[in-house]
């Protein structure tokens, strides 16, 4: 090949490799000005966190605080359309990391192992894993959720085998095995692909106690046949930071997300918002959330 056709072709090599790093790199907010629409990504079966309406359309807290962020980047895109993306907890953080969704919002736990694929917004919620039981389950867990001590009336002799419901791909079925550890009666572990069908085996009596996170499990409680003749632990087992997923590596991005998130902890409105999704425990939550947020 003559020479001047090798270089040619070596020229258009590295053109096409430095083509390819832009697009990589390229930035959140300049993509969304491109395309004229944001993607925000959304987990169903997290109420009251993210769910779906029966028309179809997203709900929940962090589906409102993802829609508090599309208005701030509507200020900055003119005519920018939202795109709402359902997707599951294992594809979710795949989902931005590949660029198919801009926010992800739900019931998502902020750790290590996922900041090695994904960035998140400050916390937006504070919580911690516990239990959901039946009043008639075994004594041991309830002594272990509810820290309850059972009186000679009500003492039951414990089976066997117990089984707790975790849901499968959450960071809880780890927190579960440790806080089992030796001294508990042999229990064994049961996946659920879903929190509704957790609590389906709960009530069902084909499980003990289902393990999520605290805040979850007042949701679920409320959806059950017969809430009365539930409890919910009241001991946590972890410490649960809450936060919106974004790419990594975007810090124009991110510092847009966390000062929309510290106007909304400062406005008016989060108190009705906190109320509207946790009723009665809204001003103990904004205290906490506050004590979190990034100061202006």
């Amino acid at each position: 090949m003559p020479a001047n056709c090798m270089r040619r072709w070596i020229l258009a090599g590295v053109a096409l490799g430095i083509s390819a790093y832009a697009a990589a790199a390229a930035q959140t907010l300049d993509l969304v000005a491109q395309k004229g629409t944001i993607r925000i990504g959304y987990i169903n079966d997290e109420a009251p966190f993210s769910s779906k309406k029966k028309d179809g359309s997203p709900t929940g807290y962090a589906v409102d605080l993802c829609g508090k962020i599309a208005d701030a980047v509507g200020r900055k895109v003119t005519n920018l359309k939202r795109d709402y993306v359902e997707t599951t907890l294992a594809d979710g953080f795949n989902a931005v990391k590949d660029g198919r969704v801009d926010l992800l919002c739900g019931a998502l736990t902020i750790n290590l192992a996922r900041r090695q694929s994904v960035d998140f917004s400050q916390p937006i919620f504070l919580t911690g894993a516990s239990a959901l039981l039946r009043k008639d389950s075994p004594d041991y867990l309830m002594m272990l959720f509810l820290d309850k001590r059972p009186t000679l009336a009500s003492s039951k002799q414990a089976p066997a085998t117990s089984t707790i419901g975790v849901r499968s791909d959450t960071t809880t079925g780890a927190t579960l095995r440790e806080a089992l550890g030796s001294d508990v009666p042999k229990t064994r572990i049961a996946d659920f692909a879903t929190h509704q069908d957790g609590l389906a085996a709960l009530e069902g009596h084909k499980i003990d106690a289902y393990f999520a996170d605290r805040a979850l499990l007042f949701d679920l409680a409320s959806r059950a046949r017969n809430p009365s003749a539930l409890a919910i632990g009241n001991r946590l087992f972890t410490h649960e930071p809450y936060g919106i997923a974004l790419k990594q590596d975007d810090s124009a991005f991110r510092l847009l997300v966390d000062q929309t998130l510290t106007d909304v902890y400062q406005s008016d409105d989060f108190p009705k918002l906190l109320t509207t999704y946790f009723g009665d425990e809204g001003p103990i939550l904004r205290g906490e959330i506050m004590m979190q947020s990034i100061p202006q």
